[in-house]
């Protein structure tokens, strides 16, 4: 894994936020209405799926990772590492570099590695019965929502209004046309399901064997 410290990963991100945020924008396309996925889907779609790695699969940057599939289709692919934590951070500080309302804030919140592409990109991963702006569907459980300039996310899980469950990510994989399935069929990953209990389990030491073992069951 790529050892990103926190302090070096925030300077980034914080400065170049609202590049970052259009960036994000242009990864996941257009808010659309109507409450399904906006997503564009080619047959035999791996979105909203987990891309496991195999013990085949050396690059340190990927090694034993659980990518959460938030876009694959005929532009590419695109996930987010869901079980590389880095750090926790302070959300009224976090808060304060936003120019957001930090009073009566306290506790914080868990910094992810998303991937390797673009570590100024902040996303939070969530479930659905959140929304804002630039928030899109990905499955009937899950959403994504890329932060902004100025993240209302942030704020509101900061004052109990957020979502129900979350992970917040810097950074994510990305993959060109055809290149994913290429690495697929040379072994490097599986894919199995991916639910709700899992993407958000806290046991991230057990998150990859765990998600591993899911290869039995989708045969």
């Amino acid at each position: 894994m790529v050892r990103y410290t926190v302090p070096r990963m925030l300077a980034v991100f914080l400065p170049t936020c609202a590049a970052a945020a259009l960036c994000a924008l242009a990864v996941l396309g257009p808010a659309r209405a109507g409450g399904g996925s906006p997503l564009a889907q080619a047959d035999k779609s791996l979105l909203g799926q987990f891309l496991v790695a195999t013990d085949t699969l050396r690059d340190p940057r990927f090694a034993r990772t659980v990518i959460y599939m938030v876009r694959h289709d005929g532009g590419g692919a695109l996930g987010l590492v869901v079980n590389r934590p880095v750090r926790d951070v302070p959300l009224a500080p976090l808060l304060r570099q936003f120019g957001l309302d930090d009073r009566g804030v306290n506790g914080s919140i868990r910094l992810h590695y998303g991937g390797p592409v673009e570590p100024a990109v902040g996303f939070l991963l969530h479930t659905v019965e959140y929304a804002t702006e630039g928030t899109e569907r990905v499955t009937g459980d899950v959403a994504v929502t890329p932060l902004t300039a100025r993240p209302v996310v942030l704020r509101d899980i900061a004052h109990g209004a957020g979502p129900r469950r979350f992970l917040f990510a810097l950074g994510y994989a990305g993959w060109a046309p055809g290149q994913l399935e290429g690495e697929i069929d040379n072994g490097a990953w599986i894919t199995v399901s991916a639910d709700e209990q899992l993407l958000f389990d806290d046991d991230h030491a057990r998150k990859w064997e765990r998600a591993m073992s899911r290869r039995r069951l989708t045969i």
